[in-house]
């Protein structure tokens, strides 16, 4: 039977399960990566499940997010990773190399591997011909010590990509273009397969761009042949050992097709405040603009940056625009500057950022109020930036590039007439600059035996939740709306320093719905948890999109949170809700949302045995105005992971359950 790039992946690495869509499978992981965000929490659980050493071929400690050092908090974080990582057996990249996925795809990601992140943009290294899955910090641990991931076994979109772009139109217009088709909702249980004779114009960098943010459909992964580009690409890094050719078989079966012309694309926009709002720059060209920024895991490559330097060679940006680059990696940055880029860029009037995260996730470079921000991210959540009611639109370097110069929206194809400025030709070198002497390899299982770990005081063991009762009754603390994002659950910018402190980050869970001078969300949930009940979350359609944050079923739960009820959940969220045992429960009928109120009184009869072996759920409000019905789209190990209070004692005691066996 022909078999697609995905299928033929997890063939090769199935350990559980049935690869049959739908169904859920376990899969061996070759590599692993965390970042400083997520990855104190992941090796703390890590450490509990007394693994001792990395068992995947490679793990790797990035260090780009939390890089504003306010206070000893993030510091404290960055030193325990260093030397965790160091005793563990993983790599560890250090403050300042770089982006975990930019990094990650010049010096490890290899075709045909499996990667599992606990960062959602790790499809990023799909653009090589890596089956890469971004997912929650515990689950990564679990892939660290050895264990299988599971997933369910997605349904393959083929995206037949046709044609060659034109001038002035980028990668980032590819996935703008399929984002403005699929929308950010109802691409749960999918992954994407990219193939078709225009696949072998875009360069590696250029695919990745379009992997990474097909994060924003909600899809599984995004992946991309390994052809003679990926080889290329390889050689430049000095790993063409690490290539091999990787493609679908030819009559390959896709439970879906969509066809993209390259060639009839033009420069698009995501709108505020949305990854999908998505609008022809055609349609907009025009609006002011006052501040600019080219960078994140999506578009910080040096093809990226080397388009803008030549671009803007010899001019000055508008005198009216804030204009900042972030290199992706240290070795992007070295590259700009022996080509003399660098230099372009700095006398053109930009300001050139850490190679990290930085503005992506509100960490600086926050807009004023009431200006257009142009960034070549991959979201613009209403608030993300650090600027609440911003107005973000998400361009390519391309169009950002040219609405620098003009201090407005600008269509780059109009950058000819307007300034007499004709496209940069852009070709990959044949060898890329590598140092990787800020990349540290793990000690030895010796010398990590003698080896101290570096634990700050703001550095917490997360507080694991306890078993459910087998009677449920609640009190819903909110009633959300459609598409909750990851950062509207818990705040990313300057509260990530309190990431490693659970009881401290737990008091901004839904900080943006917070009212002065009314109670907190966490005051509510402690109330509410001291009363005796559960605490019921209610929301709408796509709950817990966006980033892998664990600690958006963490901090809530910590708080008493045992059940969200909501129109439906989002694959990475709901896998971490499960794996803090919190129950993930969908409306049976949309229309019953309509029904419930903050502060009603829930009751669910049976719960755990509900949960055992039942897939509908009978909610009944106290007083008996109303009573509705949930699904529980839950498979066998979902149930087990929550009868046992969750992944990490799930794994405890299957571990425990091996060691009496032998």
């Amino acid at each position: 039977m022909a078999e697609t790039i995905v299928y033929k992946i997890l063939a090769a690495h199935l350990k559980d399960g049935r690869l049959e869509a739908g169904e859920q499978t376990g899969i061996k992981i070759d590599q692993t990566l965390t970042q400083d965000a997520t990855g104190t929490t992941a090796f703390l659980l890590f450490e509990s499940i007394g693994a001792g050493r990395a068992r995947t071929d490679l793990s790797v400690s990035y260090i780009d997010h939390n890089m504003a050092q306010f206070g000893p908090e993030n510091h404290n974080d960055h030193l325990y990773l260093q030397t965790i990582a160091a005793k563990s057996g993983v790599y560890h990249s250090r403050a300042g190399n770089g982006i975990c996925h930019q990094v990650h795809l010049e010096r490890f990601a290899k075709p045909g591997i499996t990667l599992l992140g606990s960062d959602s943009h790790t499809p990023t290294a799909g653009g090589i011909g890596a089956l890469a899955i971004g997912a929650g910090g515990l689950d990564v641990a679990v892939a660290m010590a050895g264990g299988p991931f599971y997933l369910t076994c997605p349904k393959i979109l083929g995206v037949k990509l046709t044609g060659r772009l034109p001038d002035w139109v980028a990668a980032k217009d590819v996935i703008l273009k399929l984002l403005g088709i699929l929308t950010t909702k109802g691409n749960v249980g999918w992954a994407i397969e990219y193939f078709g004779p225009a696949v072998a114009t875009l360069t590696v960098p250029q695919r990745a761009t379009i992997t990474n943010m097909g994060a924003e459909l909600g899809v599984t992964t995004s992946i991309f042949p390994s052809d003679e580009q990926t080889r290329k690409f390889l050689a430049a890094q000095k790993r063409e050992n690490d290539y091999r050719a990787l493609s679908a078989d030819a009559g390959a079966i896709y439970d879906r097709l969509i066809e993209i012309n390259l060639g009839e694309l033009e420069p698009m926009a995501a709108c505020p405040s949305s990854p999908d709002n998505v609008k022809k720059i055609s349609e907009i060209e025009g609006m002011e603009v006052g501040q600019i920024a080219i960078g994140s895991c999506t578009n910080s490559s040096f093809s990226d940056l080397i388009m803008a330097a030549r671009t803007l060679k010899g001019r000055r940006i508008n005198p009216m625009v804030e204009f900042a680059v972030a290199p992706g990696s240290r070795d992007v940055l070295n590259m700009l500057a022996v080509s003399g880029a660098l230099t372009d860029l700095i006398s053109a009037g930009a300001r050139i950022l850490e190679c990290a995260c930085g503005p992506c996730i509100g960490l600086g470079l926050s807009p004023a109020e009431g200006i257009a921000s142009l960034r070549t991210f991959n979201r613009n959540f209403s608030g993300r930036s650090g600027t609440k009611d911003d107005m973000i639109y998400l361009v390519s370097p391309e169009t950002a590039v040219a609405s620098a110069l003009t201090g407005n929206i600008t269509d780059p194809r109009r950058l000819a007439e307007l300034l007499r400025i004709e496209y940069p030709k852009i070709e990959l070198p044949d060898e890329f600059i590598v140092n990787d002497n800020m990349i540290e390899p793990p000690l030895s299982e010796k010398e990590a035996a003698k080896a101290d770990v570096i634990r700050g005081t703001t550095i917490v063991v997360p507080q694991q939740p306890t078993k459910l009762s087998k009677d449920l009754k609640g009190e819903v603390l909110i009633k959300c709306g459609d598409k909750i994002t990851t950062d509207h659950i818990m705040p990313a910018g300057a509260f990530l320093k309190y990431r490693s402190n659970v009881p401290e980050y737990s008091s901004f869970v839904f900080h943006c719905f917070n009212e002065k001078g009314k109670p907190t969300f966490a005051n509510r949930a402690a109330k509410v948890k001291a009363s005796g009940l559960a605490g019921i979350i209610v929301a709408g359609a796509s709950y817990g999109q966006g980033s892998s944050r664990e600690h958006a079923a963490l901090c809530p739960m910590y708080l008493g949170v045992r059940v969200v009820l909501a129109k439906s959940i989002e694959r990475i969220h709901k896998a971490n809700l499960i794996n803090f045992c919190v129950v993930p429960i969908e409306l049976a009928d949309a229309g019953d949302y309509d029904k419930i109120s903050e502060g009603d009184k829930l009751r669910i009869d049976g719960f755990t045995e509900t949960i055992k072996n039942k897939d509908e759920v009978k909610i009944i409000e106290e007083t008996g105005t109303y009573e509705i019905k949930g699904k529980l789209n839950l498979s066998k190990r979902d149930r087990e992971l929550l009868l046992a209070g969750g992944l990490l004692k799930y794994t405890l005691e299957k571990a425990t359950a091996r060691g009496k066996e032998k």
